[in-house]
């Protein structure tokens, strides 16, 4: 015979509702009694019913997880499976699972969020990324759904959102550059649809700002895509037009394209920087030294915020994660 709430609630001296709100999390039982019915439910292997206990209080305890699989490229670019990684951690330990969807287009993309929102198959969502006149955030807002996103919205404000400071993170690589006596730096970014590209982007013309060094548009190149071949062709069109010492670039992947051209044609003496110091960089030949924006901790901070918020728990809208630069 399988184990029943009743049998939990005659071993843990309680009745068999308070077993229920026990396994609903309800904030009105206390912290004693939920420890002698989990204590319980541990001794006779009871697992709830997934099923009766989203009917039960109304909650799915799932997240829906929405991830680009076009411009940023799900299953080349690590930050999305390091991120990913961090959501799981945290929702595992509070009771909730994921859903998750990757999309090629906005199109696709609203077509999945409004299956989300009307069909209550998730209590919230997390969103990987945020771009110029976000249409989900729209969307989202408008329905009064909750949800968060990883990456600095146009509008921070009753927007849940974690992030890292790039502008910030950026300024600090160019300085480091020109306090090691670079002075010609080139610059390699993403699409500026993403909100982090225009805030690294600013970071970078910043720091010349600061330090008294010009803005050379043939130094300066921005690409579609976050990848080795874009990284590559940039990187080729630079040294067409100019002779860089240091070159900038805001996504790992982009600046292995650019070591790749440097490598196979013999330039010497100039420093490569990326973003995201994903596993693969000291590897590299020459080691590539990169901004960690600790993905990780960018998923987790994002779970928490929400579930968080789900629980009535949150007093703050956004969480700022630090960065620091990997040198090699």
């Amino acid at each position: 015979m399988p184990t029943t709430i009743k049998d939990v609630a005659k071993l843990a001296e309680v009745s068999p509702s308070t077993v229920s709100r026990v396994i609903a999390d309800n904030p009105r039982i206390s912290q004693a009694t939920k420890e002698k019915v989990y204590k319980a439910m541990k001794e006779l292997r009871y697992k709830p019913n997934a099923i009766a206990r989203s009917l039960a209080n109304s909650k799915t305890m799932t997240l829906g997880l929405i991830v680009p699989n076009s411009d940023l490229n799900l299953f080349m670019n690590p930050f999305f499976m390091r991120a990913m990684r961090g959501i799981s951690i945290y929702a595992q330990k509070h009771g909730y699972h994921i859903m998750y969807t990757h999309t090629s287009k906005m199109e696709e993309e609203m077509k999945y969020l409004n299956e989300y929102v009307n069909s209550n198959l998730v209590d919230g969502i997390i969103l990987m990324t945020t771009v110029k006149n976000d249409e989900c955030i729209h969307y989202l807002k408008k329905e009064n759904f909750p949800f968060v996103v990883i990456g600095r919205p146009e509008h921070v404000e009753a927007t849940l959102w974690v992030d890292n400071d790039n502008f910030q993170a950026m300024y600090n690589v160019v300085n480091m550059l020109v306090s090691k006596g670079h002075h010609k730096i080139g610059y390699i970014g993403g699409s500026m649809d993403y909100n982090f590209s225009r805030d690294r982007y600013e970071g970078y013309l910043r720091a010349l700002n600061v330090r008294g060094l010009p803005k050379e548009e043939g130094l300066i190149e921005h690409e579609a895509d976050f990848s080795m071949q874009f990284g590559y062709n940039a990187c080729k069109r630079i040294y067409t037009a100019q002779h860089p010492t240091a070159i900038v670039t805001t996504d790992d992947l982009l600046g292995y394209g650019a070591l790749k051209y440097i490598n196979e044609h013999g330039i010497k003496h100039v420093k490569v920087t990326g973003f995201n110091n994903i596993a693969m960089n000291e590897f590299q030949k020459p080691a590539l030294t990169s901004v960690d924006i600790h993905a990780e901790e960018l998923g987790y901070q994002a779970a928490k915020l929400l579930i968080k918020t789900l629980k009535h728990e949150e007093d703050s809208n956004h969480f700022i994660v630090d960065t620091h630069i990997v040198e090699r």
